[in-house]
């Protein structure tokens, strides 16, 4: 099964696919975090992209601050009140 941030991922450019699968595969093991620790930037993409990964969860999304369900129940009873289909 795919998921979002895998999505993500390949929709990019392939230079750019390249290099975000890099980061992912650094990121996630120890002594990779310890190299990416020398070039705060690349550190900081990465740990983002982690992140970012997260957002698939709900109930780790929630607990960032991003309820998905609540967003479309709010945009819905928006467009209810505004007369939009």
């Amino acid at each position: 099964m795919s998921t979002g941030l895998d999505s993500f991922i390949a929709a990019a450019p392939w230079p750019q696919r390249t290099g975000l699968r890099l980061l992912l595969a650094l990121v996630r093991r120890r002594r990779g975090a310890a190299l990416l620790a020398r070039a705060p930037g690349a550190q900081q993409l990465a740990r983002s992209l982690v992140a970012l990964g997260h957002y698939d969860e709900p109930a780790v999304a929630r607990s960032l601050g991003w309820d998905a369900d609540a967003v479309i129940a709010r945009g819905r009873d928006l467009r209810r009140r505004e007369g939009r289909p």
